[in-house]
C-alpha cells in the first residue's frame, strides 16, 4: 500500500487534517508536539469508478466513485535545526523514510511562529515553513552522506565500483532508487571524487527533490490572509485547505446529519439542525464555493496521482462480466505506477500468477496482450496464467 507523510511544524494542523483523512483518533491540541509518535492510519484516494462507463453495476463504489485506501503517517512537528536534534529531533526525520512522498500541512494564516507558538494571524511568514522542512531533509540526508563519503570514495575509487550503483546500495535504507541517485548526479558531475562540501549539500539537495517530492497544504485557509495564499499557491502550487471543516462535514456525515463524499463541493442537510449546527455548515458551504472542496481529498489525490505518478487498474477473472470467480462485480481497484506492465500486475496479484504468466486480456476490448504491455489508467484486465 502507498504510504504517504505527512508533515509540517507543530500546531499547522497536522494531526487535524490526519483525523479528517482517517477518522482515527489522534490527539489534537495547540501547543507544539502533540503528537510524540507517528499515527497510521488508512485514507483513501477518490476516483470514477469505471462500472457506469462499462453498463455494469458493481457493490464497491458510492454515487459511482470508488474510493482506494491509501496509509498516511502523522510525523511530529519538526521544527527548524531537528537535523541537529533541536525538538524532537531526527526521529521524525527517520519517520518519513517510510513514505513515498510527504503531504506538508501550512499554517497559511500566519498565526503560528516557527516553534509552532501562537502570534497574531498574518505575522509569520508561511512560506518559511515550506523552506524550512526542506531545508532539514536536505541537511539530514546531507548528513547522512557526510558521516561515510571518504570511505564511500575510497572504495569506489580503489574497487572501481559504479558509483552510482554503490552510493544507491548505501542509501537504500531511505528509499533511495538508482535513478534518484543517476540523475541527482548529473547536476554536480560523476567525478565524486570531486565533490567539497558544498557540492555535497547540493547533491543531497537534488536526492531530496527526487525522493521526497512534497504537495504543501495551505492549511487554515478559512482563516487566512488572500496574500498568504497567494503566494503560497503561485510559489508551490498549494492546495487551499481547512482540515477541521473537513473533519466538522466527515463527522456530520458519519453521525447522520448530513450527506457528504470526501472531496465534495457541497453536503445535503439531513437532519434538523439547532442554530449554532447551521451556522457553522453555512460556513463551510460558503468556503466550499469559494475553494471547489476542504483541500484535504484534493491534497492526497493531487500526491497520488499528479506527483507519485499512480493510475487505477481493475483486475478481473471474467473479461466478459468484469467479474471474480465469485461474480462480483469490479471486486478490485489497484493502484499501479505509470509503466506497469501486464506482467508486473500479475506478480502484484500473486507470485505464483506472475511466475506463471501466460498472457492478459484488455476486458474492455476483449483483446489479447502481450507482457510487457504498458497498462494504462482505468483499464480492466484479466491475467491468464497457469498458476491453480
Amino acid at each position: 500500500m502507498i504510504e504517504i507523510g505527512i508533515a509540517g511544524k507543530p500546531n499547522a494542523g497536522k494531526s487535524t487534517f490526519f483525523k479528517a483523512a482517517t477518522l482515527a483518533d489522534v490527539e489534537i491540541a495547540n501547543y507544539p508536539f502533540t503528537t510524540i509518535e507517528p499515527n497510521v492510519g488508512i485514507a483513501h484516494v477518490r476516483v470514477k469508478c469505471v462500472c457506469e462507463e462499462l453498463g455494469v453495476k458493481c457493490k464497491e463504489c458510492v454515487d459511482g466513485w470508488r474510493f482506494i485506501p491509501v496509509k498516511l503517517i502523522d510525523v511530529a512537528g519538526l521544527v527548524p535545526g531537528a537535523h541537529e536534534g533541536r525538538g524532537l529531533g531526527n526521529e521524525f526525520l527517520d519517520n518519513l523514510r517510510q513514505s513515498e512522498a510527504v503531504i506538508q500541512v501550512v499554517d497559511a494564516s500566519g498565526s503560528t511562529d516557527e516553534e509552532g507558538n501562537e502570534v497574531g494571524v498574518g505575522e509569520y511568514d508561511p512560506c518559511k515553513d515550506v523552506e524550512f522542512l526542506q531545508e532539514e531533509l536536505d541537511m539530514w540526508i546531507f548528513g547522512i552522506l557526510k558521516r561515510n563519503w571518504e570511505k564511500m570514495v575510497r572504495r569506489i575509487t580503489m574497487e572501481k565500483k559504479d558509483p552510482v550503483k554503490f552510493i544507491t546500495e548505501q542509501l537504500a535504507g531511505l528509499g533511495f532508487k538508482e535513478w534518484h541517485v543517476r540523475e541527482a548526479m548529473r547536476v554536480i558531475g560523476s567525478d565524486v571524487s570531486s565533490y567539497g562540501e558544498d557540492e555535497l549539500l547540493t547533491f543531497a539537495r537534488e536526492l531530496r527533490k527526487r525522493r521526497m517530492k512534497t504537495v504543501v497544504a495551505a492549511n487554515k485557509a478559512d482563516r487566512a490572509p488572500e496574500e498568504n495564499l497567494k503566494k503560497l499557491e503561485e510559489k508551490y502550487a498549494a492546495i487551499p485547505t481547512s482540515a477541521m471543516y473537513e473533519l466538522t462535514l466527515r463527522m456530520a456525515a458519519k453521525n447522520g446529519y448530513i450527506r457528504y463524499l470526501p472531496g465534495d463541493n457541497d453536503f445535503e442537510i439531513l437532519k434538523e439542525l439547532n442554530e449554532k449546527q447551521k451556522k457553522a455548515l453555512e460556513m463551510i458551504r460558503e468556503f466550499l464555493k469559494r475553494f471547489g472542496s476542504t483541500g484535504v481529498q484534493d491534497a492526497i489525490n493531487k500526491v497520488v496521482f499528479d506527483v507519485l505518478e499512480y493510475i487505477v487498474v481493475y483486475p478481473v477473472e471474467d473479461e466478459n462480466k468484469y467479474t471474480d470467480t465469485k461474480g462480483n462485480v469490479l471486486p478490485d481497484a489497484m493502484l499501479v505506477k505509470k509503466g506497469t506492465t501486464a506482467r508486473e500486475l500479475a506478480y502484484m496479484i500473486h507470485t505464483e500468477i506472475g511466475e506463471n504468466f501466460i498472457y492478459a486480456i484488455d476486458a474492455r476490448k476483449k483483446m489479447r496482450i502481450s507482457e510487457d504491455y504498458e497498462l494504462k489508467n482505468n483499464d480492466v484486465i484479466k491475467i491468464v496464467s497457469a498458476a491453480r
